[in-house]
């Protein structure tokens, strides 16, 4: 029997602390889909999504994150026009200067008044739940 499931990923939303209003990190991606994403990949064989997490932080920005915590799964089929994904999100803070690397073109920091409009993917749902979360401490809906 063979059988055809979601591939996992992780996506890592970094905020800045040592920066004043906490900016978080996106990339401008180099690899179709074009457009801002924010930092991950996907989850090797083998690996823990915590560790895919700080990995693919790092190979995309540079920084050695810290992890806080586990967000949200998001996994709408639609959600990667490529194949059917779900992503484990991360919440991580980090210091220093990150450089964009790997499948990452170009990377700035945003606040959430100048987030860009060309997001990939679902991350304009993901970034929304997330500033709804940071300044009201209130968490995504399960969907049903």
């Amino acid at each position: 029997m063979t059988y055809r499931n979601p591939t996992p990923t992780v996506d890592i939303i970094i905020e800045l602390i040592d920066r004043p209003a906490r900016p978080i990190v996106l990339i401008e991606r180099k690899n179709p889909p074009f457009g801002w994403a924010i930092p991950g990949g996907f989850v090797d064989y083998g690996e823990t999504v915590e560790t895919a997490a700080i990995r693919e932080a790092k190979e995309e920005t540079g920084l050695e994150v810290e992890l806080i915590e586990q967000f949200y799964v998001y996994s709408d089929p639609n959600r990667d026009p490529r194949q059917h994904t779900l992503s484990v999100v991360f919440l991580a803070t980090a210091i220093g200067e990150p450089q964009a690397a790997d499948d990452a073109k170009h990377l700035e920091l945003f606040e959430p008044w100048r987030i860009p409009q060309n997001l990939c993917f679902d991350h304009d749902r993901i970034l929304k739940d997330y500033w709804r979360y940071r300044n009201y401490r209130i968490r995504p809906q399960l969907l049903k």
